[in-house]
């Protein structure tokens, strides 16, 4: 909403009374509005400006990263497609992959195809409400990612340590039980990030420092105060993503401790050879997302650049990696692809 004060009282009666909503025009004259207590415009509209230090970064990254996108999403629709249509995949670790490749797919779309666009064609303009639905997304399904990458490590180390209860304890039930567990905490914990995001006046800079609408930088083109956003974030973050993470770690903890002990020939190997790649991806997803939360607390050390890089591959690398690391390495999906494959010719 904007009201635009004048010293003319008749105009400032019918301003006030029939307040209109002006768009502010994505345009480096006008993206900066005064905003001193004489006149203030409201937002309706974002500029998203990707590498303002780097902009070369722009070009060398685009193929790259298309690539990775057609590799993201091919990959995860192929295991998809290949869980849904063999029926001797539908238990529950394969489930839990259906669930893993549908967060990565949903990730990439509400993410790489905008940033391919700016990259491309430089079409930086996104909405109000197409920002903070992102926004959304982002906030709620990468939590929701690692709350499964939990569930994965908790399914191997069942399947190591307890191999004898494993098929009373990882059941069709328990997928749906966790799947329910996973929307619900997930979706009450981070939905209140873009609420209050999009609650906060927006009435000067309409430019974001990122190539997509990361909660802190857009609160922080607010008007208003944005310390209970940052805590809030930073609360929630550390709540989801670092009890995911700490709990999985002690799970391949135990994994390694139970593997070591393994007497029969062969037996370490194969179990190694099941998880391993697990940990080295988990070990890759939370690595990455380490060294963005450090960029950003030493930003005097780094360039401003690297975060906004480093957010952007942590929505592509592992979607891309996910599939071929859980899936397309397990034999039982490989024979199901080819049998697939032979059907169709």
């Amino acid at each position: 909403m904007i009201i635009l004060r004048t010293d003319c009282r008749i105009n400032n009666f019918l301003l006030l009374s029939f307040p209109q909503r002006t768009r502010v025009y994505p345009t480096r004259a006008n993206a900066m509005i005064l905003y001193n207590g004489s006149s203030s415009t409201e937002v309706s509209e974002f500029l998203v400006n990707c590498f303002v230090r780097s902009p070369s970064w722009q070009h060398s990254l685009s193929l790259p990263l298309s690539l990775l996108f057609l590799l993201g999403m091919g990959a995860n629709a192929t295991l998809l497609i290949t869980i849904r249509l063999e029926a001797s995949l539908h238990e529950p670790m394969y489930y839990l992959l259906s669930i893993l490749s549908t967060l990565d797919i949903v990730l990439c779309l509400t993410v790489i195809p905008k940033v391919l666009l700016v990259f491309w064609f430089d079409l930086r303009l996104i909405s109000f409400s197409a920002c903070f639905l992102q926004m959304f997304i982002m906030n709620n399904f990468l939590p929701m990612e690692s709350c499964i990458f939990l569930v994965m490590a908790y399914d191997c180390y069942v399947a190591i340590c307890h191999p004898l209860h494993y098929p009373s304890i990882i059941t069709d039930k328990f997928v749906v039980k966790a799947s329910i567990f996973t929307v619900t905490w997930n979706t009450l914990l981070t939905t209140p990030i873009p609420i209050l995001s999009a609650q906060l006046h927006y009435c000067g800079n309409n430019i974001i420092e990122n190539c997509i609408c990361a909660n802190l930088s857009v609160s922080k083109l607010s008007c208003d105060n944005v310390i209970l956003n940052k805590i809030y974030q930073l609360i929630v973050a550390w709540t989801l993503l670092g009890s995911d993470l700490i709990l999985i770690f002690l799970s391949y903890s135990f994994i390694l401790r139970a593997v070591l002990r393994l007497k029969t020939k062969g037996a370490a190997a194969k179990a190694m050879n099941t998880c391993g790649f697990h940990f080295i991806l988990i070990l890759f997803f939370s690595t990455i997302l380490l060294v963005f939360v450090l960029s950003h607390m030493t930003k005097k050390m780094v360039s401003s650049d690297v975060p906004i890089l480093l957010n952007v591959l942590h929505h592509v690398i592992p979607a891309a990696l996910n599939p071929i690391v859980y899936g397309i390495r397990t034999q039982e999906i490989k024979q199901g692809i080819l049998k697939l494959l032979r059907k169709g010719l």
